[in-house]
């Protein structure tokens, strides 16, 4: 894991260690850093889905509910009119469809997170508390095909590195 000062100099070393052809590597910043996610190629392509799901599961479980409590379970009728009158169960079906998709997001974002994360082993390097105040750091997993640990002890510290560390699990 190598410690940068700047975000330029995190983002610039981001980009060389992509070029260099590692993929298992992850960064750390005090902030969003926009640039980031497009160089590491972070996608979080499943979250839309889950709130897709929740929203269709949200409508679904509103017009059901009004459905076998009209129709099945306590019909009542009322001057000729249907049962099962649909207009009526929009606006129980549209709150509860924005009801499902939020706590879908929310859900989703945790677990696609993998949050919360009370233990991760970038914990056990003494100066990574400062990723939280003004520091960067550019951490290359292990389990890369191209990790090297000498080579890419090397590379890290050529990218300009203020310190580079080893991070044991």
């Amino acid at each position: 894991m190598a410690e940068f000062e700047t975000p330029e100099a995190l983002v610039k070393a981001a980009r060389r260690v992509r070029e260099e052809g590692y993929r298992a590597v992850d960064a750390f910043a005090p902030f969003e850093i926009e640039e980031l996610g497009d160089v590491l190629h972070a996608r979080n392509v499943g979250l839309p889905l889950i709130v897709l799901g929740g929203g269709v599961t949200g409508l679904v479980t509103g017009f059901a509910l009004q459905y076998w409590t009209t129709v099945i379970d306590y019909p009542l009728d009322i001057g000729g009119r249907p049962l099962a009158s649909w207009p009526a169960f929009v606006p129980v079906s549209f709150e509860l469809t924005i009801l499902f998709a939020s706590f879908a997001a929310l859900l989703g974002m945790l677990a696609l997170n993998h949050l919360p994360m009370p233990y991760h082993p970038v914990f056990n390097v003494p100066r990574f508390g400062r990723a939280s105040q003004d520091r960067f750091f550019l951490l290359i997993e292990a389990r890369d095909r191209f990790f090297r640990h000498a080579t890419t002890r090397k590379l890290l510290e050529e990218l300009g590195a203020y310190e580079v560390s080893d991070v044991e699990p």
